[in-house]
């Protein structure tokens, strides 16, 4: 009994003890990390200014003839990566297709298809574009060059690219027409 007792004892200020060294350990972390984020949203704000030169890849059009991002420079490019089977990728669509309408004299849209092979390929990108009766030029990442050169980990991704060729603004996630239309503005004036 007295043994069972003292193992309770030890047992309780030992957890205790754990969740000491937990709570310590959580709030250290929380505060560094905090730090941290806030410095480098200093950075991403003053990278801004300094920006980023969006790395060349090749693509290809409906018909399967190659391009490249360069082939468009010199020109304000709204480059997005989605698929077919995104719900995200799917939402943004229309807006894209609004502001595309609009916009397509000020600005080169790039709709580029990840294609996979398996999930999302060339035939379902194109069978989604044209039964929701999308205007814009539809493209596709078939060697996934565009998904390494721009390290996309989630669909869909947008980069507002101005017409020296450098990295303006970039989302991951879905956007509607007002966020678009001001990106657009970040590299058209």
């Amino acid at each position: 009994m007295k043994n069972k007792k003292i193992t309770l004892i030890i047992s309780i200020v030992a957890f205790t003890a754990f969740l000491g060294i937990a709570y310590w350990g959580y709030t250290f972390l929380t505060s560094r990390f905090a730090s941290e984020d806030l410095s480098q949203n200093k950075e991403n704000t003053s990278q801004n200014t300094t920006k980023e030169s969006a790395p060349d890849f090749t693509f290809f059009d409906k018909d399967g003839n190659p391009a490249k991002l360069s082939d468009f420079s010199g020109h304000p490019i709204v480059l997005n990566f989605w698929a077919s089977w995104c719900p995200p990728c799917k939402s943004e669509m229309p807006h894209f297709n609004a502001v595309y309408s609009d916009k397509k004299d000020e600005v080169v849209f790039l709709m580029v298809d990840l294609v996979d092979g398996e999930r999302e390929t060339k035939n379902k990108g194109l069978q989604y574009v044209t039964e929701q009766g999308f205007d814009f030029p539809v493209y596709f990442d078939t060697k996934q060059e565009g998904a390494v050169a721009y390290s996309v980990s989630s669909i869909p991704t947008t980069l507002f690219i101005n017409a020296a060729g450098d990295i303006v603004k970039s989302y991951h996630g879905a956007i509607d027409e007002d966020t678009l239309n001001k990106g657009i503005e970040l590299i058209t004036n």
